[in-house]
């Protein structure tokens, strides 16, 4: 629902964002899993891609859960009771 009062707009613009940074961090995971980027094969830095996939991939599916639930909203649900 667009309000005129910027909340709406705000709550829109937040919604974006957060599945544009979902994306970021799901195709980060994607992209270091396939070794894109052409990391060496050497133990120590296989080792942190895989870190770093495990940590990408956990956090973008993280992200993606408050955004279904709506949990990234606490800010503007205070504002918007308030005014009710």
């Amino acid at each position: 629902m667009l309000k005129m009062n910027g909340h709406g707009v705000l709550k829109i613009l937040r919604v974006f964002f957060g599945i544009f940074m979902i994306v970021v961090y799901l195709g980060m995971a994607y992209l270091l899993a396939v070794n894109y980027f052409d990391w060496s094969d050497a133990s120590p830095w296989k080792q942190m891609r895989y870190l770093m996939v495990v940590v990408f991939g956990l956090y973008g599916f993280y992200r993606g859960y408050r955004q279904v639930k709506g949990l990234d909203y606490y800010r503007l649900n205070d504002i918007t009771d308030e005014e009710d």
